[in-house]
């Protein structure tokens, strides 16, 4: 089992779709055309996969915009070279957490999207 995809639902899809290309590397790609005529927002593709998928919060889908309360903590995405990746991010000033869990040989760095939204990047053995 693997993630598919993540969505993300953002008052700013802009600045959401800026900071997951910068961080990232990921590329803007097509998105199906009844969800581009229907819903603004965007695509984002890691080689060949749309993995994460950026909402308009203010959507026709109010319903279940209001859902409730339930929300999904964090999304986790699994990544190499992590002395890059956290050189990038000091580079680009952005704040994060790390965690180094020796017994399992895995590390982790937590942080933010511009809307709040908690992310973790996995390192294993590096």
């Amino acid at each position: 089992m693997y993630i598919d995809h993540t969505t993300i639902r953002t008052k700013d899809i802009e600045a959401t779709k800026s900071f997951f290309m910068t961080i990232f590397d990921l590329k803007e790609g097509k998105r199906p055309e009844v969800i581009e005529k229907s819903i603004p927002g965007y695509w984002l593709y890691a080689e060949n996969n749309p993995i994460v998928h950026i909402i308009q919060s203010a959507s026709r889908f109010q319903d279940f915009n209001n859902y409730g309360s339930e929300a999904i903590d964090h999304t986790a995405f699994y990544m190499n070279g992590y002395d890059n990746f956290k050189s990038k991010l000091d580079r680009l000033g952005i704040v994060y957490t790390a965690m180094e869990l020796e017994d399992i040989n895995e590390k982790r760095i937590f942080l933010h999207t511009p809307a709040g939204v908690l992310l973790e990047a996995v390192f294993r053995n590096e």
